[in-house]
């Protein structure tokens, strides 16, 4: 349904709009290829960030050669056409994050209850699998919000504190730790992965060699960072048999036996990083942190709160994030004065210009090129290559998906793919929105957003209904 262009302006109005901001709104409405416009947002489901391409395809029969459909983007609202940014960040994109996101809950969901679209056998479901959490060690005392009695600063914070998470004494906390730690995450998650498969196979009874033959670990995982700005991980561990999740684990293989070696191998002098002194800076080991959390993920409508909707769906929300909960930016920092025109708060400031310093002492770590991460230089999301489908996979459906739709609509449909030719140009011509183009496509989104919320609540509770009658 097209957006109201006065509807939009009443509200823009009302909520003190800046006049040159509404004046440029006005003259979008206004254009004679509005409705257009309105269409190109629309199919890109809002984006924030729209890339904007200028070209033509042809479409032609192979055999004879006969013009099926022709388009050029000269027709187009400014002679472009608009798609989808595809970012994942929902700091820049709400609508592409919120694709991204949907991916990732259908990957990770996949995973746990099976996908017959996708290959993934319903009886996953019963392989052992857990939700795991691990943490950061301490690299000072931080005000919190602790289950019982106020924080060790004497105050009891509300939950939008801007303190939470900060040093309580800024100049003993080890930011350098913090930053060294976040940098070589990555690599503890693969040292934690491997004395994992070694932990299993020793309780199992078997050799590394044996357990490659009986079975396969296999995991989808997301980073968040805390408010303090310490990177965790967290993961669904799955145990399969040796071809992945379409063949049964064998009997030994357990969702107590799981954990146990989770807890294991988190712990083991092996599951560490060793950084040698450089400068003022001394040696280093860094191990995760105390707090692990191991928790058996069940099937839906039993009661739990760790059931596997919840689990993807608190990936998925992970997977668009970065550090901005922590104050610092979304992007790469060329100067240390961004810091000031941007207004990033004292412990994110001290944390990024950690990273300053330390770069030199340690280059081949890139701690500058990744200050706007707090040194964390990982995937957000990953996973193992049996546990689930591909993010790849999931767009590809959708883009095929998409070109049928095409097909049909310029009744193509007919037509075997092989026996039609696309010739096709295209050129970039830049990106985004101007200020009143940015407040109607926002405006889409929203209408957008509502209308997704509204179908995943009423698929929610069907499957809470067949899980019910199950």
């Amino acid at each position: 349904m097209p957006v109201s262009p006065a509807a939009v302006a009443d509200v823009a109005v009302a909520g003190g709009l800046n006049p040159l901001a509404l004046a440029d709104l006005l003259r979008v409405a206004a254009e004679p290829g509005f409705d257009r416009w309105q269409d190109q947002i629309r199919r890109t489901g809002g984006c924030a960030e729209p890339v904007h391409l200028t070209g033509w395809t042809i479409t032609k029969d192979r055999t004879t050669g006969e013009t099926l459909h022709r388009y050029s983007t000269e027709a187009e609202p400014g002679g472009r056409l608009r798609v989808a940014c595809g970012n994942r960040r929902a700091s820049r994109c709400p609508s592409c994050a919120w694709t991204y996101a949907g991916d990732t809950y259908h990957l990770i969901r996949a995973g746990l209850a099976g996908d017959d679209r996708r290959d993934i056998p319903a009886a996953v479901r019963d392989h052992p699998r857990v939700f795991a959490t691990l943490t950061a060690p301490s690299f000072g005392p931080v005000h919190n919000r602790p289950d019982h009695g106020p924080c060790r600063c004497g105050k009891r914070h509300a939950d939008d504190d801007p303190a939470l998470g900060t040093a309580l004494d800024p100049a003993r906390y080890d930011y350098a730790g913090a930053v060294l730690f976040n940098n070589h995450a990555g690599d503890l998650w693969m040292r934690f992965t491997t004395r994992l498969r070694r932990e299993i196979a020793s309780r199992a009874g078997l050799t590394q060699r044996d357990f490659a033959d009986a079975a396969r670990l296999s995991y989808g995982k997301v980073a968040e960072f805390q408010k303090r700005g310490a990177i965790h991980f967290h993961a669904v561990i799955r145990l399969d048999g040796p071809e992945g999740p379409d063949s049964p684990p064998p009997s030994w293989a357990t969702t107590t036996l799981l954990a146990d070696a989770i807890r294991a191998a988190a712990h083991h002098t092996y599951t560490s990083i060793s950084i040698p002194d450089s400068g003022d800076q001394p040696a280093r080991t860094f191990r995760w942190g105390r707090q692990l959390d191991v928790r058996p993920i069940t099937a839906f409508g039993d009661g739990s709160d760790i059931t596997e909707q919840a689990v993807a769906s608190y990936v998925a929300k992970y997977a668009t994030k970065a550090a901005e909960n922590t104050g610092t930016l979304d992007r790469r920092i060329g100067e240390l004065a961004e810091l000031d025109r941007h207004g990033v708060p004292d412990h994110a400031r001290r944390l990024i210009e950690a990273c300053k310093n330390l770069d030199p002492l340690y280059p081949d770590r890139r701690l500058w090129a990744w200050a706007h991460m707090l040194g964390f230089r990982g995937h957000f999301s990953s996973k193992s290559r049996r546990y689930s489908t591909t993010l790849g996979a999931l767009r590809q459906a959708r883009a095929d998906y998409r070109a049928a739709q095409e097909r049909d609509a310029l009744g193509l449909e007919d037509r075997e793919p092989d026996s039609v030719l696309v010739l096709a140009d295209w050129q970039y011509a830049g990106h985004g929105h101007t200020p009143g183009e940015s407040i109607l496509a926002a405006s889409i989104a929203r209408g957008l957003q509502l209308n997704r919320e509204t179908a995943r609540e009423a698929l929610h509770d069907q499957l809470a209904l067949e899980g019910a009658a199950t």
